[in-house]
């Protein structure tokens, strides 16, 4: 009688386990993938589930802003009633980043693999006459000059102004600069003219 009586309320224990947990009752999570926060709420209330945000994603022009780009349970796995779906958002957009100092006057093998890693892309390379080869001497973004510690949104287009190696800028500088200062050549000049 006693073994009969542990079996009973063993059997009685489970059974009401089953009934207090749902074992049996399951629900679909839905897709809620490209969903705003307003759609994803109606969804979960309609099926007795719950959500929770996690951070924000780097921002992904695909999807609409504040919307759902990823969810955990996956879409299609069963779960019971009242359990947490897990939800990652789109941002408004893009983050920005601060331009880094040191880049000027750096080779451009150095400066474009450090503006890319940013997340920026490299726009139109224009050169000036310079001493130097393919130094940067200047980064632009719409035209605008860029400083060190400016800020731009992510994959915004900089422009770079290259050295050309041309050594023209200095030659012409030093030329005007001695013809102006060396009377006794400008004296022979206009000697050469009154022949």
């Amino acid at each position: 009688m006693a073994v009969f009586a542990v079996v009973l309320i063993a059997f009685i224990i489970l059974q009401w386990l089953d009934f207090s947990t749902n074992q049996d009752q399951r629900i679909t999570v839905p897709n809620l993938e490209r969903l705003s926060l307003d759609r994803v709420d109606e969804q979960l209330s309609e099926l007795d589930l719950r959500r929770e945000i996690l951070d924000s994603a780097n921002y992904n022009p695909d999807f609409p802003p504040y919307s759902v780009i990823d969810q955990v349970p996956l879409p299609g796995k069963e779960v019971k009633e009242n359990r947490k779906i897990y939800l990652t958002l789109n941002p408004s957009g893009f983050t920005k980043v601060e331009i880094p100092e040191n880049l000027i006057r750096r080779t451009r093998r150095q400066v474009e693999p450090t503006l890319r890693s940013l997340g920026f892309e490299i726009g139109t390379i224009t050169y000036k006459p310079d001493v130097a080869k393919d130094v940067v001497l200047e980064m632009r973004h719409r035209g605008q000059l860029l400083e060190p510690g400016m800020k731009l949104m992510k994959t915004s287009k900089i422009d770079l102004v290259l050295a050309d190696g041309s050594r023209r800028y200095g030659m012409e500088e030093e030329d005007s600069t001695a013809t102006a200062q060396d009377p006794i050549l400008n004296d022979l000049e206009d000697e050469e003219y009154d022949f």
